[in-house]
């Protein structure tokens, strides 16, 4: 090989992250061939014991310390060091084809199940937060503008529910993975009796390819942990910006501990953010990852292509981001602590606008109509410079006579948000039933 071809050809620096997975799989595989009658007894004594002891000398191993082209000649050529030419017939009837595909799913199908805890480990952190957080009543935003008050307990389980649809993602990806495609051969299958049922049982796979061209050219799976990951990576990133904004000066509501912030190198009085920054930040790559293995996936001819030789490269790196960063955003959540005397003054009456209407739609007005009034008692307190909760009875009679003495009740933004008593609204008791809802979601197994 040329020289110049050499480094580019090697992909031992890749695969060699997955080489617990090409030993599992190659002892399943010598048991399959024993059954098949390809192995005798004694031949597959000798080899499973040689995986063994391959397995001991790879622990710690460094890859460039080696010159094998990748991990499965890497593990061949050290079984044969053990055990002799027996060793060789290891690779009897599979191709490094439905061998690296079966590798990498065995990598993949763990990766996820250790990404769902992480993810869990956050949701638990946001549950925590909001049932410490129910009483606490906080101006709600949309278009980043004060809309309604709302409980903090409701925004903190806003950002529970996508992490539940993010599980539910990962636990799609996991099964499609959960797809067996060693004996696919290189493309048209074993041509030896091996039961590829039994082979998937003894790996924890769920199915067997049923098309072995298919089989060794699939990498759909991967493409499906990745979008899991970049919409896990898009819920942080939107986490983190609220993060940002409601832990700033200007909003004050929400305060992270020093341990998750850093300072500035030239203004001593900044403390800053990072922990929700750098989060925000990962998600580009992660988008990026998914985008990138579509491309590569794009064209390809039917059957394996060595373009797929870096197919582990975007799924690597979406898992490493996520197990770096999903631990460090639940930290930060499960020492942040609420400000209720800022979130206190910044629930301006503005925000009762809508009750305002609603109090005349009880009284049989209709909406559209209370909506149009409404408007005008805002622009009238706006003209006299003071708040709607501010003008008289007298004042809101004028601009309809439905306003009666009761209305001042309206203005009081705890009673606003529990009179929100449809499930999934921010009352008390809904947000109550919320949580446990979460709790629930939270607490079921990944398989």
């Amino acid at each position: 090989m040329a020289p110049e071809m050499a480094p580019l050809n090697r992909s031992l620096d890749m695969d060699f992250r997955f080489w617990p997975q090409d030993v599992r799989a190659s002892r399943t595989w010598a048991r399959a061939l024993l059954r098949a009658g390809v192995l005798t007894h004694a031949e597959w004594q000798d080899i499973d014991a040689g995986l063994q002891v391959v397995a001991t000398r790879l622990e710690g191993m460094d890859p460039a310390a080696v010159e094998d082209e990748d991990i499965h000649s890497l593990v061949e050529r050290l079984l044969v060091e053990e055990v002799g030419e027996v060793g060789a017939k290891l690779h009897t009837g599979r191709s490094r084809n439905d061998q690296a595909a079966t590798d990498v799913r065995l990598w993949g199908m763990d990766a996820v199940a250790s990404l769902d805890g992480q993810v869990v480990r956050l949701g638990s952190a946001l549950v925590d937060l909001a049932a410490g957080s129910q009483e606490l009543v906080m101006p709600g935003y949309t278009h980043l503008q004060r809309a309604q008050p709302v409980r903090a307990a409701h925004w903190v389980l806003s950002h529970v529910w996508p992490l539940v649809r993010d599980r539910a993602r990962l636990r799609s990806a996991a099964e499609e993975a959960a797809v067996l495609p060693l004996g696919a051969g290189a493309i048209g299958g074993c041509p030896f009796a091996v039961d590829r049922a039994a082979i998937g049982r003894e790996l924890g796979f769920h199915s067997v390819t049923p098309n072995s061209m298919d089989a060794v050219g699939d990498r759909d799976w991967i493409v499906s942990v990745l979008f899991a990951g970049a919409m896990i990576g898009v819920h942080l990133s939107r986490l983190c910006e609220d993060l940002v904004l409601f832990a700033s000066e200007e909003f004050g509501f929400l305060k992270l501990s020093d341990g998750y912030c850093t300072g500035s190198s030239l203004m001593p009085q900044k403390k800053n953010p990072d922990v929700a920054e750098l989060a925000r930040g990962k998600s580009g790559r992660l988008v990026g990852n998914l985008v990138s293995m579509m491309i590569q996936l794009k064209g390809l001819p039917t059957g394996y292509n060595r373009d797929l030789q870096d197919d582990k490269a975007a799924l690597y790196d979406t898992v490493d981001t996520l197990e770096l960063t999903l631990p460090a955003v639940a930290g930060a959540i499960g020492s942040a602590a609420f400000q209720p005397a800022r979130m206190e003054t910044a629930l301006d009456p503005a925000l009762l606008a809508t009750d305002l209407a609603d109090y005349l739609v009880r009284k049989g007005v209709p909406f559209r109509t209370s909506h149009e009034v409404v408007g005008r008692v805002v622009r009238r307190a706006e003209a006299l410079g003071c708040s709607i909760a501010e003008l008289s009875t007298e004042a809101l009679a004028e601009e309809h006579e439905a306003f009666g003495p009761g209305v001042t009740e309206v203005f009081d933004p705890v009673r606003s948000a529990d009179a929100r008593v449809v499930s999934g609204s921010t009352g008390r008791e809904a947000v109550a039933a919320q949580l446990e809802q979460a709790r629930e979601a939270l607490g079921a197994g990944f398989w």
